[in-house]
């Protein structure tokens, strides 16, 4: 059953069951919903199929696909239709509950929702929790790219004011033909995901749409957060909390000695004024960046970069930071114990598929570049734990499930995938991993260039994924990831360049990022799926809370009691993200979950 979904005004709305049901208005929307999800669940029949059935399904089509590909030509048709990734035939890829990989309750609701990040947080506020939905506009973004076109930049509205400039007394919102209007794009993607006749779409869609619930909750329930742990770890770092427009006092230290190193006054801040600043000591600078500055020989380089690590932390990660973006309020038994008084929670908000990749972004709060300075202040709660995990060398295994390359799918069983990869990638770990990494990335810098012909040697299913894949982006041409997430379009000023003298370059560039398009783009459906079963598995058994994400990463906020059962739901939850995408091929992603008081104990 899919329900679309309208907010009112005063937490009141409306619903409707697609296709072509009945319109009900609710003075209560959040009630109305909860009610709609217990009914849904105390009405199950559990002979109609399962998660498990479900799954089965979904391994099947895995399994079958799986091993057509496994041979050492796998791989070589980047943008065809029977290699973009699969579970599903077309014809069943987007029918309700077959592209849940076990998410959610197979007889709750599917809430249909314009955009996800605007409607659900209200819900959440109120007390309300969508088991699953179907989030409209991801849903756009998604299929826009598969036709080879960018989407619009609204689908579908639900709420009238929003992106008002000016307030106004609000207008009455007409819910009725506002769910007209969801239902009319909500057969629309439908048509068009059918159409597109890519096995794995729809499992795409409903994991895009869960990720869309689980960065909502994350960003409600917050990551938990010692301020007083925070400011002990800035005062080390850079002196006591200055006075508005002055630094902290070791910041101004090492500001000094880069002046001195110059042997005039500049703002160390000041691109222009350090660049201006070398060229006056006969150095061709052309920018600040670290690559360039490494290979200059000249006493302000280092005095520079240990200045701007510092500066960073200071100006993206500190006291005004935690201001902005760390509730004040303080763990529960502050009252009675003041040492948890500056105990809160740091709540980013997370986007979507913020990247081309799918891989996730954030509106502000920079939680996906928390620098490791100031990771200790993410402590768990007297009583708890964090259980953090991340994926060990993701992108290199799903390299190997995506290319069918039987030899590097086999060496995938080894922790240390490097390490088994070295007898024949050079011989040492550290050579391994240039060779794969250049492979992905397109390096060729150094030793890169020579352990990247031994990858084409020794794993050629491997290498003629990446390399077809560039040669398609040079050209202009499209490419997909496992479960069929494109890569945007062309622009038209791009065909234009190609004529010109920066042609070859630009073909370049695309090119490189189209490499590397099809194996990150994997990593993020990989990490989707994990997220969604991960969250399923938490809030059924009461287990702890999922807090914090960041690309191949999870933590979980969890009772101490309760830590060894939550590392074992994340492991399990590994191993469905692996069999979701790639049913029984033997590819191994391991995950280590570590029991944890502070964040930066988990590396």
């Amino acid at each position: 059953m899919e329900v679309a979904l309208v907010h009112g005004r005063g937490g009141e709305g409306w619903t409707m069951p697609l296709p072509g049901g009945a319109v009900t208005y609710h003075a209560d929307l959040a009630a109305a919903v909860t009610a709609i999800e217990t009914e849904a669940r105390g009405g199950f029949d559990s002979g109609a199929g399962g998660p498990e059935d479900d799954h089965q399904t979904a391994t099947a089509h895995a399994s079958s696909r799986a091993g057509a590909g496994a041979g050492a030509g796998a791989g070589a048709g980047v943008a065809e239709k029977d290699r973009n990734g699969g579970l599903r035939s077309g014809h069943d890829q987007d029918a309700p509950g077959r592209a849940d990989f076990g998410h959610g309750h197979p007889a709750s609701p599917r809430w249909v929702l314009a955009d996800a990040a605007q409607d659900y947080p209200p819900l959440l506020q109120a007390g309300a929790r969508l088991d699953r939905c179907r989030d409209l506009r991801l849903a756009e973004r998604i299929l826009s790219r598969v036709e080879g076109r960018e989407p619009p930049a609204v689908t579908a509205e639900s709420d009238p004011d929003a992106g008002t400039l000016f307030e106004r007394e609000p207008e009455p919102v007409d819910g009725p033909a506002i769910l007209v209007r969801l239902q009319a794009t909500w057969l629309d993607q439908r048509r068009r995901t059918a159409a597109a006749d890519i096995a794995g779409l729809g499992t795409l869609l409903a994991a895009e749409s869960a990720g869309a619930l689980v960065a909502a909750e994350m960003s409600r329930t917050g990551v938990p957060f010692d301020r007083g742990v925070h400011d002990r770890l800035l005062r080390d770092l850079l002196g006591p909390r200055p006075t508005k427009g002055m630094r902290p006092r070791k910041l101004q230290a090492l500001a000094d000695k880069v002046i001195d190193a110059f042997g005039h006054q500049l703002n160390p801040d000041s691109t222009k004024q350090v660049l201006a600043a070398f060229h006056a000591a006969g150095l061709d600078v052309k920018n600040t960046h670290s690559w360039e500055l490494a290979s200059v020989d000249h006493p302000a380089v280092e005095a520079l970069k240990v200045y701007r690590e510092h500066a960073r932390v200071w100006s993206a990660f500190g006291w005004n930071w935690a201001d902005s973006w760390v509730s004040a309020a303080g763990a529960p038994g502050a009252e009675a114990d003041p040492a948890l008084a500056d105990r809160g929670r740091f709540r980013p908000v997370y986007m979507v598929g913020g990247a081309d990749t799918g891989r996730w972004g954030t509106d502000g709060g920079g939680a996906l570049q928390l620098p490791h300075a100031v990771r200790e202040a993410i402590r768990a709660e007297p009583g708890w734990k964090l259980v953090a995990a991340d994926a060990a060398q993701l992108e290199p295994r799903l390299l190997a499930a995506i290319s069918g390359d039987r030899a590097m799918i086999a060496a995938t069983a080894a922790d240390d995938l490097y390490t088994e990869l070295a007898p024949r990638l050079g011989g040492e770990r550290s050579k391994a991993k240039i060779a794969l990494i250049s492979a992905m990335y397109g390096g060729t810098a150094g030793d890169a260039a020579q352990l990247v012909q031994l990858m084409k040697d020794r794993f050629p299913a491997a290498f003629h994924r990446v390399e077809s894949a560039a040669r398609t982006g040079e050209k202009g041409g499209l490419v997909r990831t496992w479960l069929g997430r494109t890569v945007p379009a062309p622009s038209e000023r791009w065909w234009q360049t190609l004529n010109s003298e920066d042609g070859t370059r630009s073909a370049t560039g695309r090119g490189r990022f189209t490499r590397n398009f099809i194996v990150q783009g994997t990593a993020a459906e990989w990490a989707l799926v994990l997220l969604a079963v991960l969250r399923r598995e938490l809030h059924e058994r009461d287990l702890g809370e999922l807090v914090f994400f960041l690309h191949d990463e999870v933590v979980v906020h969890c009772p101490a009691e309760h830590a060894a059962a939550v590392g074992e739901v994340i492991e399990q939850a590994a191993h469905t993200a692996t069999t979701t995408l790639f049913g029984d091929m033997p590819v191994r992603i391991p995950l280590r979950p570590k029991v944890v008081d502070s964040y930066s104990e988990a590396k």
